[in-house]
């Protein structure tokens, strides 16, 4: 999934909110786990609280005593189960009811439960009811201790009821039930992103096919899009096929146009040069060149248009195995001394006409076998996807790295002994050029001058398209 992928950003926006949602479902479970362990907890204390008032009695003497309870962790020491049966005194302090150390648990030992200074104010505001607080046991441990005031019969004080006890054992639960959770949420989690992951290709697959059939248009496979697309597509594809209509008619009618151009140029320019040629003298030899030069400058330029016509068609494909061997036979009767050798592969297609192919490989072909001492090898290979190279070589005397750029304008000629008119090798760069390529010398393993053209590439028809 990459940057700016439509795939990337439903999963990612989807992975987000069920990140989020699942993480307050997570929170909000472990919230109600943690109040519902604490209610039950603090009426586990309630209970206790109750057991010892209704057990409570008090001697003829007015000495108050307290019911045994039967939890065992009450009589271990320091067990965190704890009950204490207290008074305030006058100035707000806490202690033992009466003088009987057995109105505590034993479990207390030698200790009191602790309490918070503002406990007295509490309980008088509870009228009552059952008030909590937190404190440290005497093994530093934490408690949760109920307290309730209340009378009981023949006491002349109203006692205060304790009952603590060790609240470790809630966090631990809790602890355990939100890993529980946190792991059960987690793949809940991933299968939620996998399945949306899923969803989403599934749901988008029909835009990735329709992608796939415009690139088999582009690269020649198919002349329009004719797949069975949802309702949702149907307009585009619908507009894309007119689209590619449109384009067609128009570079038909730039054709044609380019056609007509050439015939009424080319008619006046031979006219002209048959005349000059019947009636030697100098005007004659000035009308002569301009007019031979007026013709090249013609059939130049409108190849420059054909072949911006050409790279605008979609579709155009092109064998260059075959192209290179009808060279390579038409090239060995015109200079049959020497020896012409081509390699390309079968399924090896440049995407355009095969008429600029053949303009472009011939020139560059004709042009080695000008200055050959003895062998030419043209060769052409897949480089990179959707880019092939097309290498000519030749076994001359090469060209200065100087002077390369110069015999690729147009008109230039380096030697003009040899004949030519000096735009081969600017015909060959300015249809690449309109074809996206580029047309580059350098130095032939053969000793001579190497060209590379690097064009437009296709695939092979038998060959799959890469999936999305």
């Amino acid at each position: 999934m990459t940057r700016g992928s439509l795939v990337g950003r439903l999963v990612w926006l989807a992975a987000g909110w069920s990140l989020a949602l699942l993480i307050l479902t997570g929170v909000s479970l472990s919230v109600v786990f943690y109040w519902s362990a604490q209610s039950e907890f603090d009426q586990s204390l309630s209970e206790d609280i109750d057991t010892l008032f209704s057990g409570s009695v008090v001697t003829p003497q007015g000495q108050l005593y307290a019911p045994t309870i039967t939890d065992a962790r009450s009589e271990r020491a320091y067990s965190g189960k704890y009950w204490e049966l207290a008074e305030f005194a006058d100035d707000g302090r806490l202690h033992v009811a009466g003088p009987d150390a057995d109105q505590r648990s034993r479990s207390l030992f030698d200790q009191d439960i602790a309490y918070p200074p503002d406990l007295a104010r509490r309980v008088a505001a509870a009228k009552g009811r059952l008030v909590f607080y937190e404190t440290t046991g005497p093994l530093k441990q934490r408690l949760r201790v109920a307290v309730r005031e209340t009378r009981i019969k023949n006491y002349p004080k109203p006692v205060i009821f304790m009952v603590a006890q060790d609240h470790g054992h809630i966090d631990q639960d809790l602890l355990g039930f939100a890993v529980i959770t946190a792991l059960a949420l987690s793949g809940l989690g991933a299968g939620l992103i996998a399945a949306v992951f899923v969803q989403v290709r599934v749901g988008l697959d029909p835009l990735f096919g329709m992608g796939r059939e415009i690139a088999e248009v582009r690269e020649g496979r198919r002349s329009r899009l004719s797949g069975r697309h949802p309702s949702e597509l149907a307009p585009l594809a619908h507009e894309l096929n007119a689209l590619l209509d449109h384009n067609q008619e128009v570079v038909e009618r730039q054709r044609t146009h380019v056609g007509n151009l050439a015939h009424a140029l080319k008619t006046p320019i031979s006219v002209m040069l048959a005349e000059a040629r019947t009636r030697p003298g100098p005007l004659a030899e000035v009308v002569e060149r301009q007019a031979a030069s007026m013709q090249g400058q013609v059939d130049y330029h409108l190849r420059r248009a054909r072949a911006a016509a050409r790279s605008a068609v979609t579709g155009e494909r092109s064998s260059v195995a075959e192209v290179l061997d009808e060279l390579t036979r038409m090239l060995e009767r015109v200079f049959p001394e020497g020896e012409i050798d081509w390699d390309a592969d079968d399924d090896l297609f440049f995407l355009g006409e095969r008429q600029d192919l053949q303009e472009m490989a011939g020139n560059l072909m004709e042009n080695a076998c000008k200055w050959r001492r003895r062998r030419v090898k043209a060769s052409a290979a897949m480089i990179a996807p959707g880019r092939l190279r097309l290498t000519v070589e030749d076994d001359g005397a090469g060209l200065p790295a100087e002077a390369r750029e110069t015999a690729i304008k147009r008109g230039q000629r380096l030697d003009e002994n040899t004949p030519g008119s000096g735009l081969g090798l600017s015909i060959v760069s300015e249809l690449a050029t309109a074809y996206g390529g580029a047309l580059r010398l350098g130095d032939a393993r053969l000793g001579g001058l190497r060209a590379d053209l690097d064009l437009p590439g296709a695939a092979s028809l038998m060959q799959p398209m890469p999936s999305q």
